[in-house]
Formats: C-alpha cells, sequence, structure tokens
C-alpha cells in the first residue's frame, strides 16, 4: 500500500493519502504542496476525526463510482476522493490534495493503481473471516489449533466482542460491516446464533462495538483485554455477560465494556437461582413501584448522603426521609445497619439483571460454546 500511495504521489505530483473505510490511515506519499490542518491531523493520528469524516460522508464518497471533487472549506483545501472499490463494494479511498492540475485525464491514468488497492483491501476483508468459535470454545485443544491460525492476523493485546444480531442467523448481515471496521478485526459470521462473536485489538473494540451495533445489533459486550490471543476465550466469557448488563441496566446500554462495570462484574457472574433470591430481598420495594425503589437506590448509590440524594431526585428531604421509612416498613431492613444497607443495595442491582434469558445470552439457549 505503501509503495502504491508513493507511486500515485510521483505521477500526479499531488500530497496523496490511503484510508480504509473507516478513515484509517493506510499510507501516504511524499509531500509534493503545502498541506492544511486536516491532512497533518490524519497523518499524525493516524485517522480522520469524526466531524472530518461526517463533512466528507456528505458528499456521497461512500456509494460514488468515480472521483469526487470536495470543495476547499473554513481553511481546508479542496480534495479529490477516489472510492476503493472491487466488486462493487467500497473498501476505501484514495485522497488527492486538489491543486488544480490534476484533471480527468491524469486520474485515469492511475486507475490501475487505485484498483490493485482495492483489490488488496477486499482481500485483507474476506481475511478476517475466522472460527471464532474454536478460538472461544471450552475446549483447550480447539482453542490452541485456532489461536495458532489467528494469531498471525492481530496483534495482542485483544478483546473479544458480544454483538447481539437480533436474530438467528444475522451474523451474514456483518460481512459488509468489515470494510467499515478498523483494521485487524476479525468476526465469525458463519454461525447460526443470535450473538455475532468478534475478536479486536484492544485499542479498537470499542470502536468496532459501536460500528457493528449501529449497522445491524441492538446491544453489545465487550471482554477485558488479554494479551495472548490464546486467552481470548476468557475475554469472550467476560463480552458475553458485559451484553447482558448492557441489555438489563440502562446506565451500562447499549455498550458495556466489563472493566467498567463495577459491581455488576460480580453479579452478573451469579447463576440465576442466585441472582433471583437476592433479587428477592427488594420484591417487596419493588412491588410499591418504580419511584419507591429508584428513590432507596439512589440514596444507597449517595452513600446515604441526604442532601446530595435530594438534589439528584430533586425532591424535598422531608420526603426522601418518609420514602427511606416507607422502604423499611416494606423490607424490614434498617437502613441505618450498614449490612441491611449493604443487602438491600445489592438486592437492586441484581434485579436489574434478572428476567427470562434471551437466545445466546449467557444462561440462554444458542450460546457459542
Amino acid at each position: 500500500m505503501q509503495r502504491i500511495a508513493e507511486e500515485i504521489a510521483r505521477l500526479l505530483d499531488a500530497s496523496v493519502t490511503l484510508e480504509d473505510r473507516a478513515f484509517q490511515l493506510l499510507a501516504y506519499g511524499a509531500q509534493s504542496d503545502d498541506i492544511d490542518a486536516v491532512r497533518q491531523e490524519s497523518i499524525l493520528r493516524r485517522r480522520a476525526s469524526p466531524e472530518v469524516r461526517a463533512h466528507f460522508e456528505s458528499y456521497g464518497i461512500a456509494t460514488a463510482t468515480g472521483p469526487v471533487r470536495i470543495p476547499g472549506i473554513h481553511g481546508m483545501r479542496g480534495r479529490i476522493c477516489v472510492p476503493l472499490r472491487h466488486g462493487g463494494v467500497t473498501y476505501g479511498y484514495l485522497w488527492l490534495l486538489d491543486s488544480g492540475t490534476i484533471t480527468d485525464e491524469r486520474l485515469a491514468a492511475i486507475a490501475p493503481l487505485v484498483d490493485r488497492a482495492a483489490a488488496m483491501l477486499a482481500m485483507e476483508a474476506r481475511g478476517r473471516h475466522v472460527p471464532l468459535a474454536d478460538l472461544f470454545s471450552a475446549d483447550p485443544a480447539r482453542r490452541a489449533a485456532a489461536g495458532e491460525a489467528i494469531g498471525t492476523r492481530v496483534d495482542g493485546p485483544v478483546c473479544a466482542l458480544a454483538v447481539r444480531t437480533g436474530a438467528a442467523g444475522a451474523g451474514s448481515l456483518f460481512v459488509g460491516a468489515l470494510r467499515t471496521l478498523p483494521r485487524g478485526v476479525l468476526i465469525d459470521p458463519s454461525l447460526d446464533e443470535p450473538v455475532l462473536p468478534v475478536l479486536a485489538p484492544a485499542a479498537h473494540a470499542p470502536q468496532a462495538a459501536r460500528i457493528l451495533r449501529d449497522q445491524h445489533g441492538t446491544a453489545a459486550g465487550i471482554g477485558g483485554p488479554r494479551d495472548d490471543v490464546e486467552e481470548a476465550w476468557e475475554s469472550w466469557r467476560e463480552a458475553l455477560l458485559a451484553l447482558r448488563v448492557a441489555e438489563h441496566v440502562e446506565r451500562h446500554a447499549p455498550i458495556a465494556d466489563w472493566p467498567e462495570l463495577g459491581i455488576f462484574r460480580f453479579l452478573a457472574r451469579l447463576p440465576r437461582r442466585d441472582l433471583a433470591a437476592l433479587a428477592a430481598e427488594s420484591a417487596a420495594l419493588r412491588s410499591a413501584g418504580p419511584e419507591l425503589a429508584r428513590t432507596v437506590e439512589a440514596y444507597l448509590d449517595h452513600a446515604g448522603h441526604v442532601q446530595e440524594t435530594a438534589a439528584a431526585l430533586g425532591v424535598h428531604r422531608q420526603t426522601l426521609y418518609y420514602r427511606l421509612g416507607r422502604a423499611e416498613e416494606l423490607t424490614g431492613l434498617d437502613l441505618a445497619r450498614g449490612e441491611d444497607r449493604l443487602l438491600l443495595h445489592l438486592s437492586l442491582k441484581a434485579a436489574a439483571l434478572t428476567g427470562p434469558p434471551r437466545p445466546g445470552e449467557p444462561g440462554g439457549r444458542g450460546q457459542a460454546q
């Protein structure tokens, strides 16, 4: 890719960059003229900012079949975007700073190089289809064999992602999403499951989760990072549990990152029977209505600080005191006792995770093994 960028820069005597569909920098040619802040930022940070991406995409570059000329604006120089298309699919972009001398005829002369770059990106995308079910398996032998085959395709540390697709067999929908994902992200769309397994470099895991969830998913969980790809199965278990939290706990929806889940990392590991038993401790409180349960949980979240809780809920302190007293009557617990407060707090958190499991959820049917 670097040689292609340098050859195009030489032929056109222009500043050149090659980027993938996620606007990550792949290669760039020697600078032949003054560059603007946008290009400098792209080279230094190895990717374009979300604002720049949105501006360029508004010109229809994702579906264009030929060069798109984008005028300069607010200190940004004009550009020519040449989509890198292969088999009718756009896999990336060739960017040229428009000096006013790059005619359509000159662009046509670099068509073979553009086609070659597009074919290389298409080949890389096809290489991202890997048997992650084996890598995430409970069988050490299957994991070892898969890790040896996959380990050369992604650099550690890595994270596993679990993306809810909404229906069994929907993983095939994500094949097209590969061209928009950061490099190094691997998926297994072959499983007839409602949860898509993904392996990503840890640095790109949040971005990959957002892209996949926004395109075809409903929620996603990100497991903790692992330095060795053969330990990614542990991250996969965490990703499934994080997905469960994302689907049940509003504060962590729609994408839950395992290291950031706090107490839910422990509650999500509990068997459903134990989780239900813990949630039962607050059943009477919750049956009295969501407002009362929300009040008590906010009070406990604020470590028993009445003034902070009242301000957060937008109620008078006397109203708060009344509700807390009512909660004690319903539960038989004393909120002045540390152990009672801890029990009720954990019970309310556990209650958020209870409910019938969806297919593909941990504890439910269809979970990848």
